[in-house]
């Protein structure tokens, strides 16, 4: 029997495939040993004995609007010990009123000059073990230029190079990161606009590796 416990809420903009994506990720929690629950309603944040009973929260839910109060049970849960870690949108686009949610993020979405297109992700932090053996990489997707804490420790990054931005060029952008929050630890990875994005094996198991980091 699962000893962990696990919460994936998904939802808002269809854009992002927000239920293909937590289909990616589901089965390789589950073969990690949590219990996992799927849900399309920000009223699991309500549930007080279902969040204090988790190990991790997975949202991915983009842009939107979340309730006070469904915010408020997400955001204490996570000082309480609860790890949160998502990707993309479907995190850190999200909720773009909700300055608290952001502050516990870590970072906003706020552009992705020249939409699709090839960049690098170099790996920052080698001898974390989110990214330990993993090399720099290519992606074929969004390039998020994002609002980011300095607080937070940054294990990968991003250099622009945009013809429909040029001001950016050479602006260096934290891709992937974690932080504490309270009593909890939160991963975030920029990567992964869509399901087939996360068959680059690099970006898949970096957000693996993320989620079973931050589980308490």
């Amino acid at each position: 029997m699962a000893d962990k416990k696990a919460l994936m809420v998904y939802g808002g903009w269809q854009g992002h495939e927000p239920k293909q994506t937590v289909d990616v990720f589901a089965p390789l929690l589950t073969g990690a040993g949590f219990d996992v629950t799927v849900s399309d309603s920000m009223d699991s944040y309500l549930d007080k004995e279902l969040m204090q009973s988790l190990s991790l929260i997975v949202p991915c839910w983009t842009m939107g609007q979340i309730e006070i109060e469904q915010e408020k049970g997400l955001r204490e849960a996570v000082e309480g010990g609860v790890g949160l870690a998502g990707w993309h949108g479907g995190m850190c686009d999200a909720f773009r009123n909700t300055t608290n949610y952001q502050f516990m993020t870590g970072g906003q979405f706020v552009g992705h000059p020249d939409g699709i297109k090839d960049y690098t992700v170099n790996i920052t932090k080698a001898d974390d073990p989110i990214v330990e053996g993993l090399s720099d990489f290519q992606m074929h997707s969004e390039q998020y230029y994002m609002h980011t804490d300095p607080g937070n420790e940054v294990l990968a990054t991003t250099t622009f190079n945009a013809q429909s931005a040029p001001w950016v060029n050479g602006t260096i952008m934290p891709v992937v990161w974690k932080r504490m929050w309270g009593a909890g630890r939160v991963f975030y990875s920029s990567l992964g606009h869509v399901a087939p994005d996360f068959e680059v094996p690099e970006a898949k198991e970096i957000q693996r590796r993320g989620m079973l980091w931050a589980a308490r």
